[in-house]
C-alpha cells in the first residue's frame, strides 16, 4: 500500500474539461470524488459517495448547485451538508454529510486539495505559468496509466532512456552519454542533461525547424516539485552556439495517484499565442506527435515494469542504481521525508 503526500495541490484535470451541468467522477489517493461546476462556474469537488447507502452520487442529478442521490434522494449542497430528506419528518440526521474538497483553477489546470482543508492554501499551487492558456497556445492530452505515480516520476527525470525506448522519435545515440547535473532548491529538485554535436530524428528536425542533417547542441531540463509536478524545458541550438540564441519549449508532466497501482498523467505543450496561428498549430501538431510515443512506448514499459514491482516497496527490491538515477534518487528520498514528516505530525495532532 503507498502512502500519499496529502497536504498539496494535485492536479484535477484540464479546467476546461469541467462543464457546468455536468458531474464528473474521479478517483484521487484512492478516494472517489465527484467534480461539478456550480452556477456560478466556480469548481466543486465532493466525496462521491452518499453517506446512507454509499452510492456514487455521479449517478444522481445536479439540480440548483445540489447533488440529489439517484437511491433515495437526499440532496447535498456545495459544502457537503445534507439540505433536504424526502423522508418521514424531514429531519436531517447530523451525519448526513459529505467531504468537500477545495479546488482552484490556475494556469489552465483544475488543482484539488487532499489533506486537511483548512491548510489549502492557494498560494501554494506549482508555478506553471509557462502553459498559462492567457498566454500560450497548449497542445493537451491525458493517459490513465496502470503504474504507479512514482514510476512515472522516475521516467520523466531520467531522461537517458528516449536513446533506447524511443530511438525513432525523441532521442538519438548520444542522449545517455550527455552531462547531467542535479540541483535542489528547497524542495525543488532539477535534473538537467544537455548533449553536443546531437542528430536529431527526423521528426525532430521537422517538428523544431532544424535543417536536415544540422548538428545541434540540446538541453533537457526538468523541475520537480511535490508531489510529481513536473516542468520540462526541452531547447536547442545549433551545435557550438550559445543557448541564449537558441529556441526552446515548455512541456507540462504532472501527475495524480489514481490508486496504489493506476495514475492518472496530464501533458502539454506550450507555443506563445504572439505567433498566432502559427502558434495554434504547432500546438496541435507537436502534442498529436508526441501522444504516440508516450502512448505506444512509455505507457507500455511502465505498466511492464509495474506488474514486475506488483505490491513490493521499491527500496525492498533493492534497485540496482546507475549515474543517470540520481534526480530519480533524490526526489524520492525528498518525497520519502515529506511524507513521514506530514504522518509524524498528524500523529502529533491526534494524541494531543
Amino acid at each position: 500500500m503507498s502512502f500519499f503526500l496529502r497536504n498539496c495541490w494535485y492536479v484535477a484535470g484540464w479546467a476546461d474539461e469541467f462543464a457546468e451541468g455536468r458531474m464528473t467522477p474521479r478517483t484521487f489517493l484512492n478516494e472517489q470524488i465527484v467534480i461539478f461546476r456550480d452556477s456560478k462556474g466556480a469548481l466543486q469537488a465532493l466525496r462521491d459517495r452518499c453517506p446512507h447507502r454509499f452510492v456514487p452520487l455521479h449517478l444522481g442529478r445536479l439540480k440548483n448547485d445540489e447533488i440529489q442521490c439517484a437511491y433515495h434522494g437526499l440532496s447535498f449542497d456545495c459544502t457537503g451538508a445534507c439540505v433536504h430528506n424526502p423522508h418521514g419528518s424531514g429531519a436531517i440526521p447530523r451525519a448526513a454529510r459529505v467531504r468537500a474538497y477545495p479546488i482552484e483553477e490556475r494556469y489552465g489546470f483544475a488543482w484539488i486539495w487532499m489533506g486537511e482543508p483548512e491548510s489549502a492554501d492557494p498560494s501554494k499551487i506549482c508555478d506553471f505559468s509557462a502553459l498559462d492558456p492567457d498566454f500560450f497556445y497548449v497542445g493537451k492530452s491525458y493517459l490513465n496509466v496502470k503504474a504507479n505515480y512514482q514510476l512515472e516520476t522516475d521516467n520523466i527525470l531520467d531522461l537517458s532512456h528516449i536513446e533506447f525506448l524511443h530511438q525513432s522519435s525523441l532521442g538519438s545515440d548520444g542522449v545517455a552519454q550527455g552531462a547531467t547535473e542535479v540541483v535542489q532548491d528547497g524542495a525543488t529538485v532539477y535534473s538537467k542533461r544537455s548533449t553536443h554535436g546531437e542528430r536529431l530524428t527526423p521528426d525532430l528536425e521537422r517538428l523544431r525547424g532544424v535543417p536536415a542533417g544540422q548538428l545541434v547542441d540540446r538541453w533537457l531540463d526538468v523541475r520537480w516539485n511535490a508531489p510529481a509536478l513536473m516542468l520540462l524545458e526541452t531547447g536547442l541550438t545549433p551545435a557550438g552556439q550559445p543557448r541564449s540564441g537558441g529556441r526552446a519549449v515548455h512541456v507540462a508532466h504532472v501527475f495524480t495517484p489514481e490508486t496504489d497501482a493506476t495514475t492518472h498523467y496530464w501533458f502539454g505543450i506550450a507555443f506563445p499565442r504572439t505567433l498566432g496561428e502559427e502558434g495554434e498549430r504547432l500546438a496541435r501538431e507537436n502534442i498529436e506527435w508526441l501522444s504516440h510515443p508516450f502512448t505506444t512506448e512509455d505507457m507500455p514499459m511502465l505498466e511492464a515494469q509495474q506488474a514486475a514491482i506488483g505490491d513490493s516497496d521499491f527500496w525492498s527490491l533493492k534497485p540496482v542504481l546507475l549515474a543517470s538515477d540520481a534526480a530519480a534518487v533524490r526526489v524520492r528520498r525528498t518525497l520519502d521525508e515529506m511524507i513521514k514528516q506530514e504522518q509524524a505530525f498528524s500523529g502529533e495532532r491526534q494524541s494531543s
